[in-house]
Formats: structure tokens, C-alpha cells, sequence
């Protein structure tokens, strides 16, 4: 696969008209807000745990990127991941999700650190800083949160998987794990100077996942980012990676793996 096709699949996650009758479940709900670091306002979709209501329990807290694609078929670009369709099932290990709109044609240039000389982008920071600034203060006020590093996650899928992995480098006392799916580590080739040079803490966790057909760079630079965390003193029970064989740059991907990131996220120690 040439580096212009999967471009042209990252760049596919836009809004589709509503269609048809929501799919999403009775425990997602939307509201809007202010994000001043993009100058824009976006749209926030929560799910919350079927027993929320009637407990005074506190939950851990995922941040996930491109929401439309999560919870609803209507507005998913090629078929939701039933993020809260799985959750709905779940009767212990429960948690907060919070999915985040992407702006459509601002997608690239929210979701990368870093400029890349033909594709643009390069927003990530101001971004990441609307999550940790504005959003998560947001969250932890309005609902029953653990707000603590260690119960905070950052999770998305090709460039949502650079910029999650960028935003638990950057930002560990925020971001304490990233799951990053299909990482587009290619377009932004300075994460792994950036990673060489910073201090990661033992506490961080990453998860991986990627398919063997997702074009040629996906699994080599994959490897390499391994490689380096370990060379940077990350522990080996703090890192997962899964490859799937045959798995390709999409949301059946993606969606189909959710449950199995989800349940490592919430393994006991």
C-alpha cells in the first residue's frame, strides 16, 4: 500500500448525514464546549456506566478521539466500533468514556504534533492542551471520576493512535496510558527523536495493536518504537502489542479489538 492511499484513509473520517435512526445507547450523551486552544467549540460524547445513576461510585476515565466513529452507525464513516454496546455488557470493571468530535478538515491538523512538509498538520500540542486544560477540568467537576494519572487513559486509531501515544510522551502526570491502534508514526517521523530524549516514567503503559496489512511503514516502525521504549526503561509488563495478520488500516479493525484493549486496560496487577 503507497503512502498517498492510506492518507486518503486516515483523512475518511468525516461526519455522514444522519440517515438513520441513532444506534447509540441510552447511556451516551453529547453536550458542546468551548476550546479556546483551537479556536473552535467541540462536540464531547460520554458514555456512562449502566449503574451510574444508582451508585455513588467513582469511575477511571478513557479520552478517545474521533467520536463519531464510537458509539453511532449514522454518523460512523464505515461502521461504529459499539464502544457502548461492549460497555453495556460489562457488570464490573466499569469506566467513564469520553469520545471527542474531530473537526473534520481540521482532523490532520489536530491529531499530529508535528507539521509533515506535504500533508500540513502540526496542531497536536493545542489539541492535547484542550483535552488536559479544558476538557478533563470539565469532566472531573461534572461527573464521578477518578481524576488520579494512574486511571486516566488516552486511546484512538491511526492518526488518534500518534496522538495518543505523543500525549502519554508529553504529558505522563495527565495520561498515565495510551492505546494506540494503527499508529501513524510515519507521517510524523520526530516522535522517535522525541521519545530518545525524554524521561519516561515507570509508571506509564502503552498498548498496541496493528494489522500486517496496513501498507509497508505500519509494522517496521512499529517495531522501532518498541524497541526504543525498551531502550528507554520501559518494563516489558507495561508495554502490549498485538499484530493482527491480515488486519488493514479500517474500522473492523479497530472496532473488532476494542473489547480486547478495553480488558487489558482493567487486568489486575
Amino acid at each position: 500500500m503507497k503512502l498517498p492511499y492510506l492518507y486518503l484513509l486516515i483523512l475518511a473520517f468525516t461526519t455522514t448525514q444522519l440517515t438513520a435512526q441513532s444506534t447509540a445507547s441510552k447511556q451516551v450523551k453529547r453536550f458542546s464546549i468551548a476550546a479556546p486552544q483551537l479556536n473552535t467549540s467541540k462536540t464531547i460524547w460520554v458514555y456512562l456506566p449502566s449503574e451510574y445513576e444508582k451508585s455513588e461510585k467513582s469511575y477511571p476515565v478513557i479520552y478517545m478521539h474521533d467520536a463519531q466513529n464510537l458509539f453511532d452507525a449514522t454518523t460512523s464513516y464505515v461502521g461504529e466500533w459499539e464502544v457502548d454496546e461492549y460497555m453495556d455488557t460489562l457488570i464490573d470493571n466499569q469506566s467513564i468514556i469520553i469520545g471527542i468530535e474531530h473537526g473534520n478538515e481540521e482532523r490532520i491538523n489536530e491529531l499530529t504534533p508535528y507539521k509533515h512538509e506535504k500533508y500540513g498538520g502540526g496542531k497536536g500540542d493545542s489539541y492535547l492542551k484542550f483535552i488536559k486544560n479544558t476538557l478533563k477540568p470539565h469532566i472531573d467537576v461534572s461527573y464521578r471520576t477518578k481524576s488520579e494519572t494512574e486511571n486516566t487513559t488516552i486511546f484512538g486509531s491511526s492518526l488518534g493512535g500518534l496522538i495518543s501515544f505523543y500525549a502519554a510522551i508529553k504529558y505522563p502526570e495527565t495520561f498515565g496510558t495510551a492505546v494506540a491502534f494503527s499508529p501513524s508514526f510515519w507521517i510524523n517521523p520526530e516522535i522517535f527523536e522525541m521519545v530518545a530524549s525524554t524521561d519516561i516514567p515507570k509508571t506509564s503503559k502503552f498498548y498496541f495493536l496493528a494489522g500486517t496489512d496496513e501498507g509497508e511503514t505500519m509494522i517496521p516502525k512499529l517495531e522501532e518504537m518498541l524497541k526504543l521504549l525498551k531502550f528507554k526503561g520501559v518494563k516489558e509488563t507495561h508495554i502490549e502489542n498485538h499484530i493482527v495478520e491480515g488486519g488493514q488500516h479500517n474500522e473492523k479493525l479497530w472496532a473488532t479489538n476494542f473489547n480486547k484493549a478495553y480488558d487489558w486496560l482493567n487486568k489486575k496487577p
